[in-house]
């Protein structure tokens, strides 16, 4: 009788499943696709910085990117001030990015016929001026006198007090020799007016204005042609029309005279006027 064969065990299968080789195909494919999309990116890094150090200033951050683009772009900035690097060829294609904060600060500079206007004016009417009669302001294109209705007119009324005609005439004295158009407006309070003469305020603020009119060009020392007469009502008040004092401000008449040239040298003083805002 032959010896029993001892039993084979089975055998164990070396080496890797054949799922990895496809799983392995697959990553590296995945992993070049990768590398050709980064290799093929531009990170524009002065665009980069520039672009969030001008969102940093409008948001009023005291924080900007750092030369270090790399790990945590941002850093802290002891100074008030911040330097930005210089435009590349692909920055100066991009729109700007402008503080506003800045261009709001800056102011016009004052033109010289408009200071010589207002000096003159001032000097011409200073009495009236300190007795607040009237205001003489000023900004960058125009010089304004200002009367106010108790001082020019009666209420409801649109005839000159004749107090009020040599202190005009005044003024065409000294606009007579001093160029730029010249705009005449009548402004009232919101409070509606029905009368028989006048339907609104619409009406009553046009017929004070050329009331006006017609005292600076009655002696033809300012001509016609240079003179507008405008009715406002109550439509640009300068205060709110909630108080007895603010009404009586609104209801005033204002000479304008735009981009003035005055004939003459005037020497340099100090006006007591007020800048327009």
């Amino acid at each position: 009788m032959l010896p029993a064969r001892p039993l084979k065990k089975n055998r164990v299968k070396k080496g890797t499943p054949d799922w990895i080789v496809t799983f392995a195909d697959l990553a590296t494919l995945l992993l070049t696709f990768f590398i050709l999309l980064l290799s093929f990116a531009e990170m524009d890094v002065e665009k980069y910085r520039a672009m969030a150090n001008s969102m940093s200033l409008a948001f009023g951050s005291s924080n900007v990117v750092g030369d270090d683009v790399g790990g945590s772009p941002i850093t802290m900035v002891e100074s008030d001030t911040v330097s930005l690097p210089e435009p590349s060829e692909s920055l100066q294609q991009q729109p700007e990015f402008i503080d506003e904060r800045t261009e709001q600060a800056e102011t016009r500079p004052i033109p010289g016929g408009v200071l010589d206007l207002a000096g003159r004016l001032v000097r011409e009417l200073e009495a009236e001026v300190a007795s607040e009669t009237l205001h003489i302001n000023y900004d960058e294109d125009q010089v304004v006198i200002r009367f106010s209705e108790e001082a020019t007119f009666r209420s409801g009324d649109a005839t000159i007090k004749p107090e009020m005609i040599p202190i005009i005439e005044r003024v065409v004295r000294v606009l007579s020799s001093c160029t730029g158009d010249v705009v005449v407006s009548g402004h009232s309070d919101d409070r509606p007016i029905s009368s028989s003469r006048f339907r609104s305020n619409w009406d009553l603020s046009a017929a004070r204005a050329v009331s006006v009119v017609h005292e600076l060009v009655l002696n033809r020392d300012i001509p016609a042609d240079r003179v507008v007469a405008a009715g406002r009502a109550e439509t640009r008040p300068l205060a709110p029309n909630n108080t007895a004092d603010n009404r009586a401000m609104n209801r005033r008449v204002e000479i304008a005279i735009r981009n003035p040239e005055c004939n003459g040298d005037l020497p340099t003083t100090e006006l007591p006027v007020e800048i327009l805002p």
